[in-house]
Order: structure tokens, then C-alpha cells, then sequence
């Protein structure tokens, strides 16, 4: 079954999606999480992040696009969800439950479930882009986080930016793709904690900042994303994103 088509909502779930271009279970995976962010899923808005890991990286094609972070992401996540070992394609719906990513069935199960949890009313602004004489580029955001639930308040998070590039093309030369073109969606580029925030002790957040965009990434094609996620079970409790 295909997913829905967006309707307006103010909701996003964040769609982690743990891949490698050396996996050839992959790409059907890749190409539903192009969908899902396209097309939303039951009236909820999809926020896409591709994390491409590394320890395929010694099986004939070196993934320009992995880090050793996404694998040590997964591994926290294993962790969380109680399960012996790591895999790909595997995705993760805010932080709460997992699929197999190219398992649709499964896909649409965690987004249900993920759907119903309460949340907080996050937001992130572009205001405007930035080059300093030393040649390098930031966007200037301002973030926002409000409005968390009382079942949340004895919660401690972190306030995660991440900035991700769409529309990225690989012609695989090696491994289990070799001769494939592949596309990716919402490939994570950097991925920090910018805050630690205790709702008991403070209202909300809200800061300005410089967050550092490479002269490679497309402009048109580079998302800031913001997201709250519980420091001990790692749900994410609201998420929002912008273009550059």
C-alpha cells in the first residue's frame, strides 16, 4: 500500500532512515522515504533523515555520504530497542519503535504508533544567510521550543539541530549497487546538540544562531532541522524543519 497524501497538519514525525549505498536492500528503502516526506503520511508531515553508516564501507564501495556518528546513533538505538545487532535498511519513527525500512506494512505500523505520543510545538526560522571574510557560510535560525506537555515536564531533553541535503545522485562503482545510479533524500550533513532543556526548570527554549552550511550543499536543496529528544529513551517529543 502506498502512503497517503499530505493534508495540512502541524505535526512532524522524524524518519530516521539508517542506509548505505553498499547495501543493495537499500534503495527500495531510500526511494519510500523520498516518498514519505513528498507525500506525508495520513495528514502528518514527514521530516526525512538519511544516515548513511559505514560498516559496509569495507565490502567493495566506500559510502561518501556515511559516518561513523550514524553508525554510533544506530548502535544507541539498538540499545534502546533491545535488539542484538544493527541492520540496514532499518527505520527509526521518532526515536520510538522500528522497521525494517523497505517493509511498508511495518513502516506504517511505527508511524501510527508515533502518531498518537505527545509532543511539544517546536519551530525553526531561517533568517537570513551569512559569509564571513574567512570564506565560510552559516544560515541564521531562530528555534523555538513551547508548549510541552505535563505528561513531559520531569523529562530531560536535548535540542537537536540537524542539517540535511536532498536530491544527492551516486553512480556506484563497486560493492552489492555497483552500476546503479542511486538517489537520496534528506541525507544528514552534520547532526549537534545544540541544548539541554528541563521543562521542571525552564519554560521552554528559544535561541538565535549560526548554524555552518558548506559552499557544496545546494542551497535549494538544504533543510534546518530541529528536534527534541528525551536523553533516557530517546522518543522524540516534536520536531520542525525549514528550507535554506
Amino acid at each position: 500500500m502506498a502512503p497517503a497524501l499530505r493534508a495540512a497538519s502541524s505535526r512532524a514525525i522524524i524518519v530516521e532512515l539508517f542506509t548505505s549505498e553498499g547495501c543493495s536492500s537499500c534503495p527500495p528503502a531510500d526511494q519510500m522515504l523520498a516518498r514519505l516526506e513528498r507525500e506525508g503520511w495520513s495528514g502528518v508531515d514527514i521530516i526525512a533523515l538519511s544516515e548513511h553508516v559505514d560498516y559496509w564501507n569495507h565490502l567493495g564501495w566506500s559510502d561518501a555520504f556515511s559516518s561513523p556518528l550514524f553508525s554510533a546513533r544506530q548502535q544507541q538505538y539498538a540499545s534502546r530497542f533491545r535488539v542484538n545487532t544493527v541492520y540496514t535498511p532499518q527505520m527509526v519513527v521518532n526515536g520510538y519503535t522500528e522497521a525494517v525500512g523497505s517493509d511498508w506494512a511495518r513502516v506504517r505500523e511505527a508511524l501510527e504508533r508515533a502518531a498518537g505520543l505527545p509532543a511539544a510545538v517546536v519551530s525553526v526560522e531561517r533568517l537570513g544567510l551569512h559569509s564571513a571574510e574567512d570564506g565560510t557560510d552559516s544560515a541564521k535560525l531562530r528555534i523555538t521550543v513551547d508548549s510541552i506537555p505535563q505528561p513531559l515536564k520531569d523529562n530531560r531533553f536535548d535540542v537537536v539541530l540537524v542539517m540535511t541535503e536532498s536530491g544527492l545522485r551516486s553512480r556506484v562503482g563497486g560493492g552489492e549497487n555497483a552500476g546503479r545510479e542511486l538517489t537520496h533524500t534528506g541525507v544528514v550533513r552534520s547532526l549537534t546538540r545544540i541544548a539541554d532543556l528541563q521543562p521542571r526548570k525552564s519554560r521552554g527554549y528559544t535561541a538565535t544562531l549560526l548554524a555552518p552550511v558548506a559552499k557544496s550543499w545546494s542551497r535549494q536543496r538544504t533543510r534546518a532541522v530541529v528536534f527534541l529528544q528525551d536523553r533516557d529513551t530517546q522518543v522524540i517529543a516534536g520536531a520542525a524543519s525549514c528550507s535554506l
